[in-house]
């Protein structure tokens, strides 16, 4: 008996599992599956993108803000015994003067710093807007004081404030004004630590500013000009109010960097954490390293360093819930 090559194997008692109806059954959970699967590729792509973020945050940033919080609650040396406190170093800190100075100046130099340093970005951004001729340069110059290096800047900055022959007190004696002692003032100290961040930080927040005034169309502009805006009217009308998400971003930025200040006052009162002989320039973070590493107490240190993230936290709310409701009410 001969067997045409071209039947397929069922048809001359191969296996049944091969049949027509068993292949379509087959090609159509296979299509099922791969359908399946691409949905499953699609849907999980994104978590895999951001997961790499999330595993780093949670290796050197939720896992050192936890072990933080369980060493604040030891009475813990860096070279000693540690034993565990519970709540006693957050009643401790709640009555601690010093504490609470070292806030004061810390939001003292931050409103100071922070609200000239935007206005400033803000009103530098709009002329850098404008065509300008060497532009370009113009604006690589703004960035020149954010890659100096800021042991330069506090060192320049010390010479200029300096009390016997420190140029700005120099500049004063010109106008009839007696030379100031500006480490010994807390009004003082805290505007030339002040000026230090301004002129570290105001280029970089107006980079930011300009890239986001580059973004709105200049549709808007030139119906603005033709209702007959000013200049002047075009800015506070039209850019101000569509920079407002860059502005909340700004503030909150400055409002994480300003509380967390340390460079610039531990160079002014040349490399102590002590902040002036009676304290009047020193900020949390400051006292938060004078405990944990000059009186060898890790565990009070922990406690500061956890409530200055209770403060960030709160103003930052604060911020952004004031400017929220600027907005709205606009």
């Amino acid at each position: 008996m001969s067997v045409d090559v071209r039947e397929p194997a069922w048809a001359v008692g191969g296996d049944p599992s091969r049949s027509p109806a068993k292949r379509r059954r087959f090609r159509r959970l296979r299509s099922v599956a791969s359908h399946r699967l691409a949905w499953l590729d699609i849907k999980a792509s994104p978590y895999a993108f951001v997961a790499p973020f999330f595993v780093l945050f949670a290796v050197f940033g939720l896992f050192p803000l936890l072990y933080t919080f369980w060493v604040s609650l030891h009475d813990w040396e860096l070279v000693g015994d540690r034993e565990f406190a519970g709540l006693d170093n957050y009643r401790l800190i709640v009555q601690d003067s010093q504490f609470w100075n070292s806030v004061f100046n810390t939001i003292g130099i931050f409103v100071i710093a922070t609200v000239p340093q935007l206005l400033l970005a803000l009103l530098l951004a709009n002329a850098l807007n404008r065509r300008l001729r060497g532009g370009l340069l113009y604006r690589l110059g703004v960035l020149a004081p954010l890659v100096t290096s800021t042991l330069a800047v506090a060192i320049v900055f010390t010479q200029l404030f300096g009390r016997d022959f420190g140029m700005i007190n120099w500049m004063l004696g010109t106008v009839g004004i007696e030379a100031i002692d500006w480490q010994a003032y807390k009004w003082s100290s805290w505007i030339a630590i002040a000026t230090m961040v301004d002129w570290r930080w105001t280029g970089y927040n107006a980079l930011i500013y300009l890239a986001a005034m580059q973004a709105i169309p200049h549709d808007l502009y030139e119906a603005a000009a033709i209702d007959g805006a000013s200049r002047r009217r075009q800015f506070w009308t039209v850019t101000v109010p569509l920079l407002r998400p860059t502005i909340i971003f700004t503030v909150i930025i400055s409002t994480i960097g300003g509380l967390q200040l340390f460079v610039e006052p531990l160079l002014f009162g040349s490399g102590q954490f002590y902040g002036g002989s009676l304290g009047q320039f020193q900020t949390v973070t400051l006292y938060m390293f004078e405990n944990a590493f000059r009186r060898n107490d890790y565990g009070y240190g922990a406690t500061i360093a956890w409530m200055l993230f209770l403060l960030i936290l709160v103003c930052s709310i604060v911020n952004f819930l004031i400017i929220r409701r600027i907005s709205s009410t606009k």
